[in-house]
């Protein structure tokens, strides 16, 4: 009610969501991690789960003293909800986010770029500057992790109107998380962190998707956000390989 000029518009918006256009959508915005994050249509909706993912990333850069500000990557980055809020709690870091969708694409340039944030078109790290490679310190990662299978079963709000190239992770739902491991060695700096989000059930093979890439591994978890993370620390003798 309070996003709305007139009774007309209120009843139009509220006809739209009974006929399952995320709220986000009819709004224009998502609440993320303290703060409102630009939403077009079309265009996947951040989760408060994902929340998780951006106070282990804030957590690491704190913990990271570094002369030159970190290098920051988030792939998949859809709207660019982790690069936003990742930029207003640790505002010194040298962020860059990617898509492959041109819709989110543009959306995330109309979120990061006013923080200082840089967007690159392209598919995983295709997309990123050469300049970058072997220097990111943090790569965060939302990447899609349902099952193609599982995709008919999720509410209409995703299924009908988020894309299905934001949701669908393959077969089993991690074939994402494979792509991205193995990349990861060669764009992170020694002892960089990937973090990606996953389910609580597939934790345990992301986890060992990880293993086997060189990383060592831990995962996170939040019962109170109902998310969960696996992160990856590069350990010095495999970065290259």
């Amino acid at each position: 009610m309070a996003e709305t000029c007139s009774p007309t518009e209120l009843q139009r918006n509220v006809r739209r969501r009974m006929e399952g256009v995320p709220l986000e959508h009819i709004l224009g915005w998502a609440e993320f991690a303290g703060g409102r994050v630009l939403v077009e249509p079309g265009v996947f909706v951040p989760r408060r789960r994902t929340e998780l993912l951006v106070a282990e990333a804030v957590a690491l850069l704190r913990n990271d003293a570094l002369a030159a500000p970190p290098v920051v990557v988030d792939l998949c980055c859809g709207s660019g909800a982790v690069g936003v809020a990742v930029l207003r709690q640790a505002p010194g870091v040298d962020l860059h986010a990617a898509d492959i969708e041109p819709t989110a694409v543009r959306c995330a340039h109309a979120n990061l770029e006013p923080l200082g944030g840089h967007v690159h078109a392209g598919d995983l790290f295709e997309a990123l500057p050469p300049a970058l490679h072997g220097r990111v310190r943090v790569l965060t990662v939302n990447a899609p992790y349902v099952p193609t299978e599982a995709i008919r079963t999720m509410p209409p709000e995703a299924r009908l109107y988020e894309p299905a190239v934001s949701l669908d992770g393959g077969p089993d739902g991690l074939d994402f998380h494979r792509r991205i491991a193995v990349g990861g060695t060669q764009w992170l700096a020694s002892e960089g962190h990937l973090l990606i989000e996953t389910s609580e059930r597939q934790a345990a093979a992301t986890s060992e998707i990880l293993a086997a890439a060189g990383f060592a591994v831990r995962t996170v978890r939040s019962k109170e956000l109902d998310g969960t993370v696996v992160i990856g620390r590069l350990v010095a003798k495999n970065v290259g390989k």
